[in-house]
């Protein structure tokens, strides 16, 4: 089984922000395939399944996302190298993406928690969100949804790394490190 985990927070109010770019690949995916719901509290987050994917978005909030991920990978007994976690990172430009195994949490909520869980051994697939003019606006930056400008090629963004999680598990890291890193958002335009 191999495990594809999309981070943001539940409800209406964030579905637009920043931080909820992993649950908007998520939902690329879906709308485009035919993956079954299995979903149960057990859980602790929206479960598909085809064949041998799993879907994740959990719905115990960001802070709290490792207890869904801890749920369904021991349920299901998948390793490490066998999860992708898609987020949102302020560290990268907006549009860029960059796929990694391991590391730090870089001050994110949600990977600190999965951290806490199962470890810090995962894949990655980091989204650039850009990062605002100080540190302590990073928590209402994370919350708010994307400018105009960004809305224009967010689409394209999502569809893209959504291509690029479903490629994930049919090639070696180092592959799809060289292939599909982008370090800007200049190949959206």
């Amino acid at each position: 089984m191999k495990l594809i985990v999309g981070l943001g927070n539940p409800g209406p109010t964030y579905q637009n922000n920043r931080h909820n770019i992993g649950f908007m690949v998520v939902d690329e995916i879906l709308k485009n395939s035919s993956f079954n719901n299995i979903s149960s509290k057990k859980f602790l987050g929206e479960l598909y399944k085809k064949n041998d994917l799993l879907l994740l978005k959990p719905t115990t909030f960001m802070n709290l996302s490792g207890k869904s991920v801890a749920s369904v990978s021991s349920f299901y007994k998948i390793p490490l190298e066998n999860i992708l976690v898609i987020h949102d990172d302020i560290d990268l430009p907006y549009g860029a993406l960059k796929i990694k195994r391991g590391g730090g949490h870089g001050g994110h909520n949600g990977l600190k928690s999965i951290d806490s869980f199962i470890g810090k051994e995962y894949n990655r697939l980091r989204l650039g969100v850009g990062k605002p003019v100080k540190k302590e606006m990073v928590p209402s930056y994370v919350l708010s949804d994307f400018n105009d400008k960004e809305q224009e090629v967010l689409d394209k963004f999502i569809e893209y790394a959504a291509q690029v999680a479903l490629k994930f598990f049919n090639e070696p890291l180092s592959k799809m490190q060289s292939l599909y890193s982008k370090k800007d958002g200049s190949y959206l335009i």
